[in-house]
């Protein structure tokens, strides 16, 4: 996948589209991934021992990871992303101003 947890990104298919948020969560094998406040879902959720407090919970769902892009601070937009080797490891910078992200 070209995204990783904890990574900046920019929704740039469907209803949430423009949204910037972290990611949460990667799903490798199902190709999707948890941004942080899209693609909200509400979920009635009845009162167990562990959740004593029932009502109605809203959480994200799962995207597809190619509705994503990473998301350049400095060009301020979601950018392609090329390999660079800098100190002997291999990073990820932005095509348009070469910003190690």
């Amino acid at each position: 996948m070209h995204v990783k947890k904890g990574d900046k990104v920019v929704v740039i298919a469907g209803s949430d589209k423009g949204k910037i948020g972290k990611i949460l969560e990667n799903m490798p094998k199902k190709n999707r991934v948890v941004v942080e406040n899209v693609n909200m879902q509400t979920k009635h959720q009845k009162q167990t021992k562990e959740m004593q407090q029932a009502g109605i919970i809203t959480k994200e769902g799962t995207i597809s990871s190619s509705n994503v892009m990473l998301y350049c601070d400095k060009c301020k937009s979601g950018v392609r992303t090329e390999s660079k080797i800098e100190n002997g490891k291999k990073v990820r910078a932005c095509k348009k101003c070469g910003t190690v992200l």
